[in-house]
């Protein structure tokens, strides 16, 4: 592919004040970090890490400028090292992509093959990034859930967090395989939209931290899929049934966690991090494969919002105050 050629992107600048700005910008391939795969994007999406990196947070991105962009999904242009062949339909999510990486919301990305997946049988692109990082989030909690034995006979799942785009879709995916979901969530109001993706009953978010100064609280849950962090995974934690399985992914609440040995030791509770940045290939493949399958959440379109790069200003600043429920893909 010629080098030179130009595509549309989403360029974060920072200014020598030190602020930053953000435009739709031309750029050329040539411009792309190294990598065995170059990649032409049909899809994106947007999560809370791409509105960080696209407002200049360091803990996300250092150099500028650079295009976020966690997630992307399109045709492989070219592979030097034979992984993938030249229209083979790809999914990027994780690694480093969108942070120091120049990532998805642009219409070329170039990466290491070992950070692709192939597009499982059965999911479009445009519906792989519906899921994105926080769908393969949701899935890979689900899937340590599961390994560590609890299952849907084991008693109610609570999910934290219910509404966002990783919350919201394990509620899904959880209530597809069997569980009896109980979500939780501080947005009265989306009741009715997470009992439509298969929630048994939903909770104001206080009543999972009621108690929480208390060493123990009542065993309630057989396993729990936390995304908020701090207070509320403590409670959850001192709440969770005898020998039940905790999965962390999130810190939207606070990234302390004041808990103490209790529940680990008295009760023989497992918390399990998920990292859905650096997982190996094979479970990574055994989520996808099951998100185009028997996982596949109810109700996905109608948890999408869809926008162009255009729309994404508006979005960022949304996501940033907790306002977006489900999920936001970015058509290229």
């Amino acid at each position: 592919m010629d080098s030179e050629v130009r595509f549309k992107a989403l360029v974060v600048e920072k200014a020598p004040d030190g602020s930053f700005t953000r435009s739709i910008a031309q750029r050329s391939v040539d411009e792309l970090p190294e990598g065995e795969l170059l990649v032409r994007v049909r899809y994106s999406s947007l999560n809370y890490k791409d509105a960080l990196s696209a407002t200049g947070h360091p803990g996300v991105t250092r150099q500028f400028p650079h295009t976020p962009g966690i997630d992307a999904a399109g045709e492989v242009v070219s592979c030097s090292d034979d992984a993938f062949a030249p229209g083979d339909e790809v999914i990027v999510t994780g690694y480093d992509l969108g942070m120091e990486t120049d990532g998805g919301w642009g219409e070329y990305i170039r990466v290491p093959s070992k950070w692709a997946v192939h597009l499982p049988q059965g999911l479009s692109l445009r519906r792989s990034m519906m899921l994105g990082t926080a769908g393969f989030t949701a899935g890979l909690s689900v899937l340590k859930l599961e390994w560590a034995g609890v299952r849907p006979e084991s008693g109610d799942v609570l999910v934290t967090g219910a509404t966002g785009g990783v919350g919201s879709i394990a509620v899904s995916i959880l209530a597809k395989a069997g569980y009896r979901v109980v979500a939780a969530t501080g947005k009265a109001a989306d009741e009715a939209f997470l009992k439509e993706l298969g929630a048994a009953q939903v909770i104001p978010r206080e009543e999972v931290t009621a108690g929480v100064e208390r060493a123990l609280m009542k065993e309630r849950w057989a396993g729990a899929v936390d995304v908020v962090g701090g207070e509320t995974l403590s409670a959850v934690l001192k709440s969770t049934r005898y020998g039940g399985t905790v999965t962390c992914c999130g810190l939207v609440g606070s990234a302390e966690l004041p808990v103490n040995v209790h529940p680990f030791i008295l009760r023989a509770v497992t918390l399990i991090g998920i990292d859905s940045s650096r997982c190996p290939s094979v479970p990574r493949q055994e989520v996808w494969r099951r998100l185009a399958g028997p996982w596949e959440p109810q109700m996905l379109d109608g948890m999408a919002t869809e926008v162009t790069l255009d729309g994404l200003e508006e979005k960022i600043g949304v996501i940033l105050q907790g306002g977006v429920r489900g999920r936001v893909v970015v058509r290229l």
